[in-house]
């Protein structure tokens, strides 16, 4: 029975490269796949075009591609990654870049586009297509002034079209986190369109592969300590056979653990209705899910069912929501916790007297309560050695923000006894806020396209 292996490659925008790496060199796939958006990652990218309209892809991309092409020309390793952000088409240019510098030639990069709507919004609108927010159930009132990005999430059949082109590289934009992983399965062992379990098969083996390392030991609850070798760990492999059948393992000479627990873990990372589980290409029901260890580092999965894919398409717009402004500051014992309470009193009613506006402010006290908040366990302050204040505010300006920021430097001689880490004011930030809205499916891949060019 035929089978494929695919590997997974990053977990995020910024993710270490040496996971793939290690993949490409012991893991023995036919595939690496790697996930590298989120919907913040779509506003830092767009932001970087509208800076040089040659960027708005991962910048990471170039590492991975100096690293692994070598492997694309030897070991005829296909890599299919989402890096391409807001521009798939610089993300290539960049990719034939380096083949050219580094004089590979004969690699084939397809690029998938389609998934940006930001020039359609108001062909929706005319067309009575409602961008109500789909979570409140807010009408869009917003211009497209406001909008930093618009994309809906791809799902698999555009990777697959470049696949079927002799793409040895696949690039897109916004697709769905498990889209990378499925593409290989539905190509390489024949899957068809409406054979909806082995579409959620494919839908969960990517699911719990996307976030790389959390799969295979990393950000683990249970006995973590235990975990070994987790500075080598190794990123989790698919290994699935044409009727579905499925394991979960890693490259032999990396660390981490495959196991049923860390695959648990992962398996309920952002799920909501685990029984309808939408994606754009099949609706997966995971509650009958089974997880069986057969060997060590090795998890057989099975039970999930599919159910047809939905008549829409989910989509994101990232909008201006004001802006952030910071400041920290550190106190040591004696009376940490005191000094930095006093410190915060000391900056709010500075607020008040230099009539500095904010929309909502935020204070926590890192060392006791940053991370549990009002949940925190109440400790005995007079033990505590070191607190570091942090107050944030959110803003209508930017200048608003930075004028918050400012009152920080000045508590070095100004506020109480200054003993510990120095005070720090941080660059203004510009925050985002999502609009999520569902578009009818054929209004968007009515204007997909896919492309792939041969480096000569």
């Amino acid at each position: 029975m035929k089978k494929v292996r695919i590997g997974a490659g990053q977990g995020f925008y910024g993710d270490t490269i040496y996971g793939a790496l290690n993949m490409a060199k012991y893991g023995d796939v036919q595939y690496i796949s790697f996930d590298c958006l989120a919907e913040l990652t779509m506003a830092i990218l767009q932001k970087d075009k509208q800076k040089d309209s040659s960027k708005g892809y991962t910048k990471d991309i170039t590492v991975t591609a100096k690293n692994l092409l070598p492997y694309v020309k030897e070991k005829g390793i296909k890599l299919i990654t989402n890096a391409g952000g807001i521009n798939p088409e610089g993300a290539r240019d960049e990719v034939i870049r380096i083949c050219k510098e580094m004089g590979i030639d004969g690699i084939k990069v397809g690029i998938a586009t389609g998934d940006n709507i930001y020039p359609y919004l108001d062909e929706f609108q005319e067309k009575g297509i409602s961008l109500a927010d789909y979570d409140t159930g807010d009408a869009f009132t917003k211009s497209k002034d406001e909008i930093l990005f618009a994309s809906a999430y791809l799902g698999v059949w555009p990777i697959v079209e470049c696949l079927k082109q002799g793409a040895d590289i696949v690039i897109t934009g916004r697709t769905t986190d498990t889209a990378q992983f499925l593409a290989p399965l539905i190509y390489e062992l024949g899957w068809k369109e409406d054979e909806w379990d082995l579409l959620a098969q494919g839908i969960l083996l990517g699911h719990l592969m996307e976030c790389s390392g959390q799969a295979t030991g990393g950000n683990f609850s249970g006995d973590w300590w235990n975990v070994p070798e987790l500075e080598k760990v190794g990123y989790p492999i698919a290994e699935v056979y044409e009727d579905g059948t499925a394991y979960i393992t890693k490259p032999e000479q990396t660390g981490g653990r495959v196991s049923i627990d860390t695959l648990k873990e992962q398996f309920l990372y952002e799920i909501h209705d685990p029984s309808h589980y939408i994606t754009p290409d099949v609706i997966a029901d995971f509650s009958g899910t089974k997880f069986e260890q057969v060997g060590e580092n090795k998890v057989k999965v099975s039970g999930v069912k599919g159910k047809p894919k939905p008549p829409t398409l989910k989509a994101i717009m990232g909008y201006s929501n004001g802006y952030m402004g910071q400041g920290m500051i550190g106190y040591s014992w004696p009376d940490a916790l005191s000094k930095a309470r006093k410190a915060d009193e000391i900056v709010r009613k500075q607020m008040e007297l230099y009539e500095i506006q904010v929309k909502d402010i935020h204070t926590e006290y890192i060392g006791y309560n940053s991370i549990h908040g009002p949940l925190a366990t109440p400790v005995d302050e007079e033990q505590l050695n070191e607190i570091y204040l942090r107050v944030a505010v959110h803003t209508e300006t930017k200048e608003e923000a930075a004028q918050f920021g400012r009152l920080f430097p000045p508590l070095a001689l100004n506020g109480p006894p200054f003993v510990g880490g120095l005070a720090n004011m941080f660059s203004v930030r510009q925050l985002l806020g999502l609009w999520s809205v569902l578009i009818p499916r054929e209004e968007v891949e009515s204007k997909i396209t896919t492309n792939v060019k041969e480096v000569v």
